[in-house]
């Protein structure tokens, strides 16, 4: 009878240690183009997304989130790798005849070189989690390599959706068929969002016994601009109702759209939050919610300089493919039960690379020693621990879509540094003062741009950056080929 009862007492003491060291599950929702203004919780007032925001009441929400690149390839690709992009190579977007023996346009510089695809054999959040027990999920887009380089080469069990596209731009785009070489097609009219959604549902109830990790990235709200007809006529009745109209800027050499009424892409946004509120819904029907770590955000900015001007990043400047912040802050949503507080605000900057940390803290597992540590983990932050003060770092040596020049930038504390490599001319903000990028201090602030400048460039030299070249074949006298004209 003693020694049972010593065996019982000792077993209940071990208990609270066993449950506070049991990894926690991973739902990581990435948005395709979402800009960090286009939630209701980050201040929209046209598009509505009720299950974001209230997950972003029950969690954290991030208020100067970075992603590692204003294009989408390269933040995926640091997201998946915990690495700065220019760490794999993959510093634009894949697919695209972007390389400098490859191009066409009549600009200034040749863009740098860059990889096609995430090098084979990189550990990625995938690999590691699913080394560790863990039950691994991909649901939608990949765009980070030709076939032989998808989520199942990179430790994914299952891959719905990922292949080498940037869009759904097979068959009926956003609607079934869907002509995905990675996802069966769906009853005629399938919307893509909904069905991925009941994918990842399906996956999360078949692996609520054990540890995993669904990695559901939308293709949403990426062009094609297409949307369920219900969701369309909506927000056109809303627009109308409120006698919005279409407002024009103008960020050299492309308008840039300064209102929130685009009504097939408010319909899509809200698709995307309905496909988010579905996952959460089954988390919290089969009581996972308090063991699941989610982690809502996106890839790039808001496309608000071409290809249908479909957002409004104000007040920060420009969007999608440009440097400033509009084309790389974004919405991060974290919910880590033990770590976030309900309705918390974190101000302190964080950037793609964290995630890697991150998720390898929640599961209990070490970062080894030979891969690169270029993040942190978010808990100091969602514990509201003191801010490290380090810098964060974009090298974008390329034109892209959009109409941004090459460039890079350095953020350190509140200032922030933009070199733009066309002139060679730097630009300093004060973001703390001027969230919206209006006001160059660089004249003012000489020993600030040199020191912020320096620190730019041993940190290019410790990740292997390259750089745009002059290119032998502009013509001044010609147009530029970064213009293009709204239609």
């Amino acid at each position: 009878m003693k020694f049972s009862l010593r065996c019982l007492l000792f077993t209940l003491a071990l208990c609270p240690v066993w449950a506070a060291e049991k990894p926690l599950n991973v739902v990581f929702f990435l948005v395709d183009d979402l800009g960090q203004r286009d939630l209701g919780c980050y201040g929209s007032t046209f598009y509505e997304t009720p299950n974001i925001d209230r997950l972003a009441k029950e969690g954290a929400r991030f208020t100067d989130a970075y992603a590692a690149c204003p294009v989408c390839s390269p933040t995926r690709a640091s997201i998946m790798s915990g690495q700065w992009p220019q760490r794999t190579g993959v510093t634009d977007y894949i697919g695209a005849p972007f390389q400098p023996e490859q191009w066409k346009r009549n600009t200034l510089l040749l863009p740098a070189p860059y990889a096609d695809r995430l090098p084979p054999g990189t550990p990625t959040l995938a690999s590691r989690l699913k080394a560790a027990g863990y039950a691994t999920l991909f649901a939608g887009k990949w765009h980070l390599g030709p076939e032989g380089n998808w989520p199942e080469n990179f430790g994914f069990d299952v891959n719905l959706g990922g292949h080498s596209g940037g869009g759904p731009y097979g068959g009926k785009g956003y609607f079934s068929p869907y002509n995905n070489p990675r996802l069966t097609d769906g009853p005629a009219g399938e919307h893509l969002p909904d069905r991925l959604a009941t994918e990842t549902v399906k996956f999360i109830e078949e692996h609520k016994e054990k540890p995993f990790f669904a990695y559901f990235s939308f293709y949403d709200v990426h062009t094609p601009l297409m949307a369920r007809e219900d969701l369309r006529k909506k927000y056109e009745e809303k627009r109308q109702k409120l006698g919005l109209q279409d407002k024009w800027g103008r960020e050299e050499p492309r308008d840039v759209r300064l209102t929130q009424d685009h009504v097939v892409y408010a319909a899509m946004v809200e698709a995307m939050d309905q496909a988010v509120g579905k996952v959460i819904a089954k988390l919290d029907e089969l009581k996972l919610r308090d063991r699941t770590l989610i982690i809502f955000t996106s890839d790039n900015g808001g496309l608000s300089t071409s290809e249908g001007w479909p957002t409004s990043n104000l007040p920060l400047r420009g969007g999608k493919g440009w440097m400033y912040e509009g084309g790389i802050r974004e919405p991060l949503i974290v919910h880590w039960p033990g770590a976030s507080q309900a309705g918390s605000v974190i101000a302190t900057p964080v950037c793609s690379p964290d995630f890697m940390p991150s998720l390898l803290d929640a599961a209990n597992i070490e970062l080894k020693s030979s891969e690169p540590r270029d993040g942190i983990s978010l808990r100091d932050s969602l514990e509201k621990k003191p801010d490290s003060d380090r810098a964060l770092f974009w090298h974008y040596p390329h034109y892209g879509n959009q109409g941004g020049a090459p460039a890079a930038a350095i953020r350190r504390g509140n200032w922030k540094l933009i070199h733009w490599y066309e002139d060679e001319r730097m630009e300093l903000f004060d973001l703390s003062k001027d969230p919206g990028e209006k006001e160059n201090l660089a004249a003012k602030e000489p020993a600030r741009v040199s020191q912020l400048s320096k620190e730019l460039q041993q940190w290019q030299k410790d990740v292997g950056a390259k750089f745009p070249q002059k290119n032998p074949k502009f013509d001044p006298q010609k147009t530029n080929g970064r213009a293009a004209k709204r239609k």
